[in-house]
């Protein structure tokens, strides 16, 4: 349904389900529901378990508001804004399957109220810091006796399938989540759990025989489905049997630990006691000196600056390329209850970029990150220098990372330092002319106003503190 021209923004990723629909106004996050979504509405909101959820803070936090704020609509809610929007193929293996138990455990309370969930994608949850929120409200309809669970083939796409893959395979889920919006298909999961794999944990039912069915019903409408699992029996009794299925084998999957050498960074990185005292000193200065709202941690490791900046920050998102240090730092987080921070897996040479429907029912990284503060601690070395990524160019996207008026806080790692020396070690000679401390110090100054500066005690790492735009 269209909107008149009255500032309000429609929501891109959601267009899916006719019966409602997300916008924006200003700040605030609105969803129209039609007659039918409205209806199912009426019944959500009177049911006793979908305000236990409202309550333990697992749903958005939702309201309803006056139609007229939407106009054409029946019904329309305010939700809770999320802090900070991502997507499954950002998360850590930990984060996925905590999304998967926490789907599961909103479902199967659903159906033990009478409602069923008529979505099953990952894309139905996000967070707040370390804990994951179910945001898709609209997804909840009245159960019909004998009805199948419709969003169990989305479930397995987007959040089984991934955890069976890094489990049993050892292979990190994100690149497949990314390459496809609508996640792994069961023909390529059969195509990978052939011979004995065929009989690893989840994969019998939930890869082979689901996609046995799924060929066999090909050509039956989903009234004829629904018949046959009716006439056979089928209830609401054995559909929160399988859920319950579902949730212990998820619980038994975990991350294979190959090993990475960027765990120990913190340890092996070259820095001093002094110099290690400098730079966080130097980091929570810039972050405490205005408040902000968000801040990036754009190569955050372990985690030790992130945490400084979240006791000024409200959010702070914690970007991090290896799958198996930002699943350690999760996990620490989580552990810890923090509510502000959100680890990311992402190549920052490779940040996710738009796509679905258009290219844009899922934002890219650089659409979603206007950040208060940008911090990009020994990172600009490893994309010069690692990735080849001219030194101009690596300023113009860390600088497009912050809003106008934001800061930035860069370190330069001189030529001189060990970790450059090694990178530059595996690279031919007179490849990085313009890598210099006086060449960075114009491109920095050409784009931002630089506020102050401090070369760490070792004499070959400098900070900077600049303004955006400034």
């Amino acid at each position: 349904m269209a909107v008149p021209d009255t500032g309000i923004r429609v929501e891109p990723g959601s267009f899916r389900d006719p019966a409602n629909r997300v916008f924006h106004a200003g700040d605030e996050v609105l969803r129209g529901l039609g007659p039918d979504g409205a209806r199912d509405w009426r019944a959500l909101a009177g049911s006793a378990f979908f305000t236990e959820l409202l309550a333990e803070g697992k749903i958005c936090g939702t309201e309803p508001v006056d139609a007229t704020r939407l106009p054409g609509w029946t019904a329309v809610l305010r939700h809770e804004r999320i802090p900070f929007v991502s997507h499954p193929y950002e998360w850590s293996f930990a984060m996925l399957r905590d999304a998967a138990l926490l789907h599961l455990e909103i479902l199967r309370r659903a159906l033990s109220a009478g409602f069923t969930t008529k979505d099953g994608s990952a894309y139905n949850l996000q967070w707040r810091g370390a804990s994951p929120v179910f945001i898709d409200v609209g997804s909840f309809a009245p159960l019909a006796e004998g009805e199948p669970w419709a969003g169990y083939r989305q479930f397995c796409q987007t959040l089984l399938y991934p955890l069976l893959l890094q489990a049993h395979l050892g292979l990190d889920f994100q690149p497949w989540l990314r390459a496809r919006v609508d996640g792994i298909e069961p023909d390529q999961m059969r195509r990978l759990f052939r011979g004995a794999r065929r009989l690893l944990p989840g994969v019998p039912t939930h890869v082979h025989l689901h996609g046995a069915m799924q060929g066999r019903n090909a050509r039956a409408s989903t009234t004829d489905v629904r018949a046959q699992l009716k006439a056979a029996g089928y209830s609401r009794d054995l559909a929160l049997a399988t859920v319950r299925g579902i949730d212990r084998l998820i619980r038994r999957l975990d991350r294979r630990d190959e090993g990475s050498h960027w765990v120990d960074y913190q340890r092996t990185c070259g820095y001093t006691v002094r110099d290690r005292e400098e730079k966080e000193h130097f980091v929570e200065a810039a972050v405490a000196a205005a408040p902000p709202g968000l801040v990036l941690d754009l190569g955050a490791n372990d985690g030790r600056y992130a945490r400084i900046a979240a006791r000024h920050a409200a959010q702070v998102v914690a970007v991090e390329q290896d799958p198996a240090v930002a699943d350690s730092l999760y996990r620490a987080l989580r552990a810890e209850g923090e509510h502000r921070i959100l680890p990311l897996v992402m190549d920052l040479a490779d940040p996710s970029p738009g796509g679905g429907w258009r290219g844009v029912e899922r934002a890219s990284f650089g659409d979603r990150a206007r950040a208060d503060v940008v911090l990009a601690l020994a990172v600009a070395h490893h994309l010069a220098i690692g990735r080849n990524v001219p030194l101009p160019e690596v300023l113009d996207q860390l600088v497009a990372y912050a809003r106008p008026g934001g800061r930035l806080v860069v370190e330069f790692v001189h030529p001189e330092d060990p970790m450059a020396r090694r990178l530059l070690a595996n690279k031919p000679d007179g490849l990085f002319p313009d890598y210099r401390r006086d060449e960075f110090e114009r491109l920095l100054a050409a784009r931002c106003r630089v506020e102050r500066q401090r070369e760490l005690p070792s004499g070959t790492r400098t900070l900077y503190q600049a303004v955006v735009g400034g």
